[in-house]
This record gives structure tokens, C-alpha cells and sequence, in this order.
């Protein structure tokens, strides 16, 4: 067969028009918002919604007339409308970049429509399509599309359209008119309605020009008539008040470089000042300049009340009940995601939690908040300066580095929020602290209380002293017992916090011991064959190669037998006795279980001095495995020029007075030393922290006569452990 070479044109399909816009458009409200989004590039001031149900003439027979219904869908713009030209040239032409060259609109508004598929959304609506437009220049187009002749055309150009043009005496606009049968009207009903209420309300700005002050003015009006009485719906969509009613609220702006600033304030309790928080990233944002507006709500019963008390009513102007507040916050809740003033679908939709915060809030429920617990946006850049793109079928951002930046830095400005919000709650008593469990444990096995109640009720009563003494010897016989049920658990705990210790830094034990493991694996099994090579040939060469093998084994070995000697006191399953503990060892012993990772990441450390205490030393491991784990992680987040953790041990006469640790890190925030939160169980800085750590070290030193308070310092974080019996001689 000869060769035969020509060249083709791809043609479309006739259905590859109704594939744009009914497959790669979302939903119903989707498809309405890719409409309002075109008369707000259009530089209207305006649009108007109009859905209509009504009676369509239909002749059955020439004995009887039937009615059938209609859905009318009219969407109406007063913008710079188009010209026949523009209609023929990029309205009629599919995936258009006209929008995406122009980048703004006549009047300066950046367009929203970038992609040229959205007035396609238009089929999923409806069956026919009606576009009238007026011109600035009076001129009038009109083009009709009956969507059926794309399903049975086999090409895409097979399809005529016929499109008429006059002059008119009109102002410019543009029309769509959209009418489909039962199977269009039948998708809407009051739940559907409600659920386009929803999507309007929160396609704008929560707060008028909060997310871009020059915007221009912009109203979508909404009306709902022909479907049930219930239903008839007239008015302008604004956002729901429950924004401006907020118990806790974090501002601001990040700029590209990395740089910016935030604010916090309360409404919860009054004469609050709003406190400013500076920024300062180690890197770009790589996901361009961001500006933040997030909003918080506690959701306790109380909560609720104070929330409904400062103002929240329904659109007639009453208060709201406690089940219709909470139904208010359950469809408002979400953190939208703005460009140019409208929203990303589906960021910020109550269902899509795309920061993740509901799988925080498991983890931590004291500290985090949960989704249905936040309102607020975060206002994005074009996709040309943040590298954010939407995708084509209007479903969120593309899942790109950009993206996880984004998501990164929000969640990292939501962080700020969450740790003052937990200052706050336990001061006014909203928290419950979670107390020690030793100190828990020694109130339940106190019966003091008890036994001086009852020696004065026995006495008031008339009881002899002698037969009371009786009786509280009885209490002292329970309390004796309980006391040693107390012994026996506070062991256990600290077993377990040595173990939980453990835990917590199991991955820098796997890969301190990695390179042993490797080590072993890869070579021992070369021993074999060096054996099996000096067997066929007698050459001393292979013995050489075994016992060089065998020398670096007996190295490797070492590594894992001390690593295993060093972590034996917070892996032990049965509590020591306490002994005297010289620090400066002890100390470097833990630092030696991080030697990998600091050598790695190029962090120094240096011990100065010595002392000695009386203690269990899996306690002192726990103290200072926690201390030096923070410490990394923070001098990695930090990674600045100097990454290096000191040592001071004070002494007198040989006795331990103090311990001041210090780092170059990130450092801590005032008013969490002041408050001691980092104490407190739960309370974490760390993205994806558990808050165990801080507050196993404070429980490990209360049961050695010690106690670790934090410090204020410029440099960076600052600790100091203090021996409290030889303050006390």
C-alpha cells in the first residue's frame, strides 16, 4: 500500500458545546454564578435574578387545550453590553481568551471570567436560550440557541445560529432569558432556593469593599415567583450579619515578600484592646499577596447567648432563637477564598473543609476550632502573580504548590487566633484547666477534709472524744490505703510520660539508628561471599574485607547499644530509685539522642557547668529530651545563620540552684509566658503538635523538688528550671 499523506482539521462534535457547560460547571448554582459573574464584567452596578414558573399554551387536540408550565430564568445586567461583532467574535466562540488578554474591564474591574465557557453554563439551566444585549453604540443583538440542535448536529459547525441586529433607542444591557420544561423546573424547590440564597450571599464580600475598598458597586437582586406562595422571594442579597457579631477575630495582610502584619480582638468581653501581631516569614509567601478577615464563634450554650444578645436577628428584624442561631452558624460557617472580590466555590462551603481543620480539632479540641466554628476569607492575587489557578470545571484551586502555601499560611494565621483564644477562655473560666494528674490523684486520697467534718459533727452530736478518735482512726486506716493506690498510679504515670517521651520522639530514634541498621544489612551479608572467594582461591585479600566488615559491625553495634543505654530510662517498664544525678552527664546524654539531627540541620550546642540532685533520672531525661526537642524544631522553622542551644547549670556548693536553657529559635510570644499556657496539656504552637511535651517536663520536675518556668528573651525561647528545696533551706 502506497503511503498517503494529508493534513486535517479537528471538528468538533455537535455535543461538545453542552459538554463545556453541563459537565465541567458544577451544579445548578454554579452555573447562576458563572452568569452573575459575567454581568459584573460587563461594569454593571447590577444584576437582576428573576425565576419564574408559568403557564405555556400547549394544543393537544382540536377538542381540548392542556397549560403546560415553564421555567423562565432571566438574568439581567446594565453594563457596557456587546456589539454584533462581539457577540460573533467571542460570545458565539467557545473557550475565548478575550478575557484573559483584557484582564480588565472597560471600567477598570478585573475580569472574573477568565476561561470563556461560562455562559454555557446557561444549558444545564434550561433548554432554549434567549441573549439580548444593547450596545454603548444603540446597537441591539439578538441571539436565540435552542441546546437541542447541539445533541443531534454531528459537528460542532453544523449548528446554525441565527442572530439578529438593529438600532434602538435602548440603554446598554444584556439579557438572558432561559426556559426549560419539567425536567428543568422540577430541580428547584424551596431547599434548592435556599441553598442559591446561600451561594449568592457568600459569592460576595462578607463586609461591603472589606476585600477590595476601590471596588466599584456591585448588587445581585433575587426574585422567586410562579413556584409556591412560601416560596416568593424579593430581595437585594447581602451577607449574612452573623459576621459583624464574632467572639474572636484575627486581620490582616501578608505581602509577597513574607512580610505583614495582623490584628486580634474580642467581643466577648468588653474594654478588650486589639492587639497587633507583626509578621515575618523565613520565605516568600510563594503564593502572592494575601489579605485576611477570619472570624470566630464558640459554640457553648452560653456562648450561643451572648452571640444572639449582641445583635444577631433574622431578615425581619426579630432576635433569633439558640437552635436558629446555631442553624445560622451551621450555613454561614467556612473560609471563603476571594479574588477581585468574589469567591472560589466550593472554598468556604460549610461541607468542604479544605484547611482541614475538623482533623486538628480531634487531635486538640481545648486548642483547635473546628470548622463549623469559623467564618472569614482570605483575599487571593490572579493567577499570573500567585500562581493559584482555578480549575476549568469551577471547582476549587488547582492542588499545586502555590495551594499548599496557601493552605499553609492561612492555617499558620489561624494558629495565632487559636493560642490567644485558649489565653483568653482560661482566664475568664470558658477552658477548664486540665490539672495535674498528680495533683489530682493526691486530692483524691486526702480525706483531711472529711475527718475534721466528722470529728466535729461527732462531737456537736454528743459522741465521746475517745469514741471519735475511733472512728477517724478508721478514716486514717482508708486514707493509708488510698494513699498507697496513689503511690502506685503516680509511678505508672511517669512510666507512661517517659514512654509517651519516647513517643514523641520516635522518629529521631529511627533515624539515629538507620545507618547501623543499613550498615548491617548491606554488608553482613557480604561476609559470605568474601568467605566463599577466600575458599575457591586463598587469597588473604577477602580476609582483609571480613575483618574490616567485622570492625565497622562492632562500631555500628556500639552506636545502637549506647543509643538503646540512653533511652533505656524513658523506655523503662518499672520506676527507679531516686540517686544522685550529675546534670552536665545527664544533659549530654540527651543531646547525643538528637546527634544525627543537629548535625544534619548544623545546630551547636554547649553545656556550662555541673551540678548534682537527688532524682529519678528517667524524670531529668523526660526534662530535657522535651526541652531539646523544642527546641530543634523551632530552630528548623526558624533556620537563621546561628542555630544553637545553651546550657547553664548554677550551682552552690555543688548543689543545683538552676538550669537556664536558651535557644536562637523563634522564641515565645509574651503573653503565653505570661499566662503559662505552654503548660498547659493540648496547648501546642506546633501546626500539628499534641501539647504533651512542656507539660510532661513541668509534671517531671514537680515530682523532683523542681519547677520549669519560661522566660522572656529577645533571642529566642528561654527556660529556666529551678531547684525549689535549696531555695527553700
Amino acid at each position: 500500500m502506497n503511503n498517503i499523506n494529508h493534513t486535517y482539521k479537528i471538528r468538533p462534535a455537535g455535543r461538545h458545546i453542552l459538554t463545556i457547560g453541563r459537565d465541567l460547571i458544577q451544579n445548578n448554582y454554579a452555573a447562576i454564578v458563572e452568569l452573575v459573574k459575567n454581568a459584573y464584567d460587563a461594569d454593571s452596578n447590577k444584576v437582576e435574578i428573576n425565576f419564574s414558573l408559568k403557564e405555556k399554551p400547549k394544543n393537544i387536540s382540536k377538542l381540548e387545550q392542556l397549560s403546560e408550565k415553564s421555567l423562565f430564568i432571566t438574568i439581567k445586567d446594565y453594563g457596557h453590553g456587546m456589539s454584533r461583532d462581539t457577540v460573533i467574535n467571542k460570545w458565539l466562540v467557545p473557550s475565548t481568551n478575550d478575557k484573559l488578554e483584557r484582564k480588565l474591564s472597560p471600567k477598570g474591574r478585573v475580569m472574573q471570567g477568565r476561561k470563556g465557557i461560562g455562559r454555557y453554563a446557561a444549558s444545564m439551566l434550561g433548554s432554549t436560550l434567549l441573549l439580548e444585549t444593547v450596545s454603548t453604540e444603540a446597537e441591539k443583538t439578538v441571539v436565540f440557541v435552542d441546546w437541542l440542535n447541539f445533541e443531534k448536529s454531528e459537528y460542532l459547525d453544523d449548528v446554525e445560529i441565527l442572530v439578529k441586529s438593529n438600532t434602538v433607542d435602548e440603554k446598554p444591557c444584556t439579557s438572558l432569558t432561559i426556559e426549560g420544561g419539567r425536567e428543568y423546573y422540577e430541580e428547584w424547590d424551596k431547599k434548592q432556593f435556599d441553598k442559591l440564597r446561600f451561594e449568592l450571599k457568600k459569592l460576595i464580600p462578607p463586609i461591603d469593599k472589606s476585600i477590595n475598598k476601590d471596588e466599584q458597586e456591585f448588587k445581585i437582586y433575587l426574585k422567586i415567583s410562579g413556584f409556591s406562595s412560601e416560596w416568593d422571594i424579593e430581595e437585594i442579597i447581602t451577607p449574612y450579619p452573623i459576621f459583624q457579631l464574632y467572639d474572636y477575630r484575627i486581620s490582616g495582610e501578608i505581602h509577597s515578600n513574607g512580610t505583614g502584619f495582623l490584628e486580634y480582638s474580642v467581643q466577648k468581653a468588653k474594654n478588650t484592646v486589639l492587639e497587633k501581631i507583626n509578621v515575618k516569614l523565613n520565605t516568600p509567601t510563594n503564593c502572592g499577596y494575601l489579605k485576611f478577615d477570619i472570624r470566630v464563634y464558640d459554640r457553648e450554650a452560653e456562648s450561643i447567648e451572648q452571640l444572639i444578645s449582641r445583635g444577631l436577628k433574622d431578615e425581619y428584624g426579630v432576635y433569633v432563637g439558640k437552635l436558629q442561631a446555631r442553624q445560622i452558624l451551621n450555613i454561614s460557617n467556612g473560609i471563603g477564598v476571594y479574588r477581585n472580590g468574589f469567591r472560589i466555590r466550593p472554598l468556604g462551603d460549610p461541607e468542604f473543609d479544605w484547611l482541614k481543620l475538623n482533623e486538628q480539632r480531634v487531635q486538640n479540641p481545648s486548642l483547635r476550632i473546628g470548622s463549623n466554628q469559623v467564618i472569614g476569607y482570605v483575599s487571593i492575587e490572579s493567577e499570573e502573580q500567585s500562581n493559584l489557578i482555578e480549575n476549568s470545571a469551577r471547582d476549587g484551586l488547582r492542588e499545586n504548590n502555590a495551594y499548599r502555601r496557601l493552605q499553609e499560611i492561612t492555617k499558620m494565621v489561624i494558629a495565632e487566633l487559636e493560642n490567644r483564644r485558649f489565653s483568653f477562655r482560661r482566664k475568664v473560666g470558658l477552658h477548664k484547666p486540665i490539672r495535674s494528674i498528680e495533683h489530682g490523684l493526691e486530692k483524691i486520697s486526702s480525706l483531711n477534709n472529711l475527718k475534721d467534718n466528722v470529728y466535729s459533727k461527732l462531737i456537736s452530736s454528743g459522741m465521746s472524744v475517745k469514741a471519735t478518735k475511733e472512728v477517724i482512726t478508721l478514716i486514717n486506716k482508708e486514707e493509708d490505703q488510698r494513699s498507697r493506690v496513689v503511690e502506685d498510679l503516680c509511678r505508672a504515670v511517669a512510666i507512661y510520660q517517659g514512654q509517651a517521651t519516647l513517643g514523641k520522639i520516635i522518629t529521631v530514634i529511627l533515624h539515629e539508628g538507620r545507618r547501623s541498621l543499613n550498615y548491617f544489612r548491606n554488608e553482613i551479608p557480604r561476609i559470605n561471599k568474601f568467605i566463599n572467594s577466600f575458599y575457591k582461591t586463598n587469597e588473604f585479600k577477602y580476609i582483609d574485607k571480613i575483618i574490616d566488615i567485622s570492625k565497622k559491625t562492632m562500631i555500628h553495634s556500639k552506636t545502637l547499644s549506647d543509643l538503646f543505654a540512653r533511652l533505656d530510662p524513658l523506655a523503662a517498664g518499672k520506676r527507679s530509685t531516686k540517686k544522685t544525678i550529675h546534670l552536665e552527664q545527664t544533659i549530654s546524654e540527651c543531646f547525643s539522642i538528637f546527634s544525627q539531627q543537629m548535625k544534619n540541620n548544623q545546630i551547636s550546642y554547649e553545656i556550662r557547668g555541673d551540678g548534682v540532685i537527688n532524682a529519678w533520672k528517667e524524670d531529668i531525661m523526660a526534662i530535657f529530651t522535651n526541652l531539646i526537642d523544642n527546641s530543634i524544631y523551632w530552630l528548623i522553622e526558624k533556620n537563621n545563620d546561628k542555630m544553637k542551644i545553651n546550657i547553664d547549670i548554677m550551682s552552690e556548693n555543688n548543689k543545683l540552684r538552676y538550669v537556664d536553657i536558651k535557644d536562637t529559635g523563634t522564641g515565645i510570644q509574651s503573653f503565653l509566658i505570661k499566662n503559662k499556657d505552654i503548660f498547659e496539656p493540648q496547648f501546642s504552637t506546633k501546626p500539628q503538635g499534641t501539647g504533651i511535651g512542656l507539660s510532661i517536663a513541668g509534671e517531671a520536675a514537680e515530682r523532683n523538688g523542681l519547677k520549669l518556668t519560661a522566660l522572656e528573651s529577645n533571642q529566642g525561647a528561654y527556660f529556666r528550671l529551678i531547684n525549689i528545696g535549696i531555695e527553700d533551706e
